[in-house]
């Protein structure tokens, strides 16, 4: 069952060419932080392009509920009258994330060094995510955690009524928890220290560096050190949001393969932390190419041209590169089930602990497609068969995990016949137009009888 609602099948039926642009939706990270950044800031911080998923909604109610005034002006047009570093308000009512790991891990570091209370809670699978990652570094601030069993929601913060600043080598490659970390950083007094052994998506110092905050990175033989000053006041900003990689992969993937396809994904982003999967699906012989690169925003930006790609090979995917694609393997296994040979995954563990076990409802899903799938606690290979050459025909369980559900439609376009998903609700946390965008390309996406 959907945590929004009724469940949603859906079957996506093999297609003709996909033809034409297709216009993803704004960046959900960039969307995330620009609006908990904007209730941080002092004054107005106006956003173009902001993500209008439920993902990024909760976290603007979320926003609202902390005393900032988030106001939507249409088509994508938001602002945030920000309270400023320290200024949050307790919560009346129970912070509600949906389906958001980002944006609950989030708002937890950024309420954490204030002395104020906050309940949060979320829909089923949210509720079933460790908290532990966050809830450990931001006790070392002061704050207080009291949840169920195993560190899950829902969960009462405290907020630590003195700070300190705080030295923390992040124990796994997450942008979630270092992001935690530097948030609840801004209120503490003095330099925080944040070292990643693996570099992870960047967004959260590019902006803090962008709203004003004193904040420096060096690459030493720990990994990167980041070193934040805390205590400054925050400057509104005019946000320009770049469209969302993680949602252009799957136009890009499924153009790659589905026969005579030729897609333009303009304007996304291509931050070196996030554009891991095009570096892959370039290496396994996708033609894919960039167009019209620039910088926006502070983030670098191009228009891709995706076209279907007959001769695609197995690889061994560079495991240093899962951070900057981590949320990308799901479609990634789709297409190495068109390449020929096999595609090895390793250092992925961090996938077993995402909106679902997303290595799991791959391997089940791919596995009853009539594709051969091994795995392993960290790693999984997908035996290619190579182009038209996947049976297709099953059912699989979205396990209410967008990512999971959009990879299943992908391969239904080029399997021999048609996928279903049992639920496809999941999809608007993260890609609301993603049906309407994939049918004016020429795919056969609909919603089926339950």
């Amino acid at each position: 069952m959907s945590g929004h609602g009724t469940p949603i099948p859906m079957t996506s039926r093999p297609c003709g060419p996909l033809k034409g642009e297709a216009h993803v939706p704004g960046d959900k990270s960039i969307s995330h932080r620009s609006l908990i950044l904007g209730a941080l800031a002092v004054g107005e911080t106006r956003i173009q392009g902001l993500l209008e998923g439920e993902d990024v909604l909760d976290t603007a109610k979320a926003m609202r509920a902390f005393g900032a005034e988030v106001t939507n002006h249409g088509g994508g047009s938001w602002s945030v009258h920000g309270v400023g570093v320290g200024g949050f308000a307790e919560p009346d009512t129970v912070i509600d994330c949906g389906n958001s790991g980002t944006g609950v891990r989030l708002i937890m570091g950024c309420m954490a060094s204030s002395n104020i209370t906050a309940t949060f809670t979320g829909d089923a699978s949210l509720n079933s995510r460790p908290m532990a990652r966050v809830t450990d570094p931001i006790a070392l601030f002061g704050a207080q955690s009291v949840g169920r069993a195993g560190g899950r929601l829902p969960m009462t913060i405290v907020g630590a009524a003195d700070p300190v600043p705080v030295h923390y080598e992040v124990p796994m490659p997450s942008a979630q928890v270092k992001s935690a970390v530097l948030l609840a950083a801004l209120n503490a007094p003095g330099q925080t220290v944040v070292i990643e052994k693996e570099a992870t998506r960047d967004h959260t110092e590019r902006m803090l560096a962008g709203f004003g905050a004193e904040i420096s990175t060096e690459v030493t033989d720990a990994g990167r050190v980041i070193t934040l000053t805390g205590q400054p006041e925050l400057k509104a900003q005019d946000i320009v949001v770049p469209r969302d990689p993680s949602s252009a992969a799957f136009p890009v993937c499924a153009a790659v393969v589905t026969p005579g396809s030729d897609v333009l994904v303009p304007n996304i982003g291509l931050n070196p932390t996030r554009a891991g999967l095009f570096t892959t699906l370039r290496e396994m012989g996708a033609d894919l190419t960039y167009e019209n690169e620039r910088e926006e925003g502070g983030e670098p930006v191009a228009d891709l041209r995706a076209k279907f790609s007959p001769d695609l090979k197995g690889i061994a995917v560079d495991p240093t590169r899962a951070a900057s694609m981590i949320d990308e393997y799901p479609v990634l296994s789709v297409v190495a089930a068109f390449a020929a040979g096999d595609t090895v995954m390793k250092g992925v563990k961090e996938l077993r602990v995402k909106e679902s076990d997303r290595i799991d409802a791959m391997a089940k899903g791919l596995r009853a497609n009539g594709v051969t799938v091994e795995e392993g606690d960290d790693w999984w290979v997908v035996k290619g068969l190579g182009h038209g050459n996947v049976p297709g025909g099953a059912t699989c369980a979205s396990q209410l995990d967008h990512r999971i559900a959009m990879s299943f439609m992908i391969l239904g376009m080029a399997a021999q016949n048609p996928v279903s998903v049992d639920d496809g609700g999941p999809i608007a946390t993260s890609f609301p137009i993603f049906e309407r965008l994939m049918a004016d390309l020429g795919a056969r996406v609909e919603r089926s009888e339950s």
